[in-house]
Parts: structure tokens; C-alpha cells; sequence
């Protein structure tokens, strides 16, 4: 079968149509009923087939993008359980970062780059000193060839040291805290979040009282 010739008007139909039509029955003077409905039917069929496929691709392709609040886990932990009045102890925050992402470093290579940052509201009767960050570690990334990012990966710790001071109150106190961080991967850079993350505290009078707890982040307080 010739294709179409030079000035002569292309019907796709016409050639789906004849293409559907056994051979010798184009000329038979058969009436093919159920072939004039078979095509349109199957030309449908498959450009839905093809526009079902187009439209589940991306969404195949956005659905393995994560949330940027799933990317790190934080968790809190105290290098004492229960603490008593008048001594100082720690609060150590676990981050555990996605396989295959990273967050900057609280030192980041550029200013304009979001470091990471962990603010608490320490409870009555509790002091807060400054937040105490890991080192990064330095990378280098498809979108920044020319020099390495300072950035977090797998299980990082930031550590909160507090002294509970001689008129705190007593039983369960919250320690509330906020993390706030840009997770990347090695393509793409998802939008900066802010995570709660809480601390129970139980407040003893006594330190005889206190216990030590957690040792694998605390190996000073065993």
C-alpha cells in the first residue's frame, strides 16, 4: 500500500480503516459494519491507554519525592531520668536523615544557604545554655561542582545542656522545641520546614534520686 502522494489531502483513518479490513474484502461489496465501529472503538481504547500512561508517570516520578517533614526523624532523649534539683544534665536531639539526603550544617558553606537550627522554650524552673551542633561534613553535588556544601547526613545528634534549678518544680515538665531545616538530595532541594520535637522531663527533689539514662548518647554519665 502506497503512502499518500504529494498534493493529495492524508487520512490517517482512511488508512486505520483499510489496515482493519481483511484482505479481498475491500472490494467484496461486504458491508463491514463491525469494522467501521471496531475502529473508532479501538483508536479510543488506545489513546486512553496513552493518556492514562502520560498522566501516571509524573505522578509515578512525584510520588518518590518525600515530604520535607518526612525526610529527618528527630528524637529526644535525656542523659537523665528523673532530674533532680540543683544539677545540670543534657537533652540530646537524634536526627535521622532519609537514605539518599542531606541537610546543611549548622556552618553553612554560603550565606544564603538554611542552616540547620534547634530553638527550645525551657520550662519553669529550668536554664538553657547554648545548643551544642556537630561538625558537617563537606560534599560535593551535582548543582555546586566548584566547592563542597557543609552539610548533615544519615544520624546526627545536637545536644541541649540545661540545669534544673533549686525551685523547679516538681513531677513531669515539657521541654518544647522547634527544628528547623532544609533536607536536598543530590537533585533537587525541597522547601525548609520547622519539626516540634518534645522532651518530657520528670523533676525530682532529691539527687540521690536521679538516675542516669540513655548511656549509648551519654557515655559521661554512666
Amino acid at each position: 500500500m502506497n503512502g499518500p502522494q504529494e498534493g493529495t489531502a492524508f487520512y490517517p483513518e482512511r488508512l486505520l480503516r483499510r489496515a482493519a479490513v481483511p484482505n479481498g474484502c475491500e472490494n467484496s461489496g461486504v458491508s463491514t459494519p463491525e469494522v467501521h465501529s471496531w475502529v473508532p472503538r479501538s483508536i479510543y481504547e488506545i489513546g486512553s491507554a496513552l493518556l492514562l500512561a502520560l498522566f501516571l508517570f509524573p505522578l509515578a516520578s512525584l510520588s518518590q519525592t518525600p515530604s520535607a517533614k518526612d525526610v529527618v526523624a528527630p528524637t529526644a532523649f535525656a542523659s537523665y531520668d528523673p532530674v533532680a534539683r540543683g544539677m545540670a544534665f543534657q537533652v540530646a536531639v537524634v536526627l535521622k536523615i532519609r537514605p539518599g539526603f542531606h541537610v546543611n550544617a549548622r556552618e553553612v558553606t554560603f550565606d544564603y544557604l538554611i542552616p540547620t537550627d534547634i530553638r527550645a522554650d525551657a520550662p519553669a524552673g529550668f536554664k538553657l545554655d547554648n545548643v551544642i551542633y556537630p561538625k558537617g561534613t563537606l560534599q560535593t553535588f551535582v548543582f555546586s561542582k566548584d566547592k563542597k556544601l557543609n552539610v548533615y547526613t544519615d544520624t546526627v545528634i545536637l545536644r541541649l545542656p540545661l540545669t534544673v534549678l533549686p525551685d523547679a518544680p516538681l513531677g513531669p515538665q515539657h521541654l518544647a522545641m522547634k527544628l528547623r531545616y532544609q533536607a536536598c538530595s543530590t537533585e533537587i532541594c525541597l522547601p525548609p520546614v520547622t519539626k516540634d520535637v518534645d522532651a518530657t522531663l520528670s523533676v525530682v527533689a532529691a539527687r540521690a534520686a536521679a538516675k542516669s539514662a540513655n548511656p549509648d548518647l551519654f557515655p559521661k554519665h554512666r
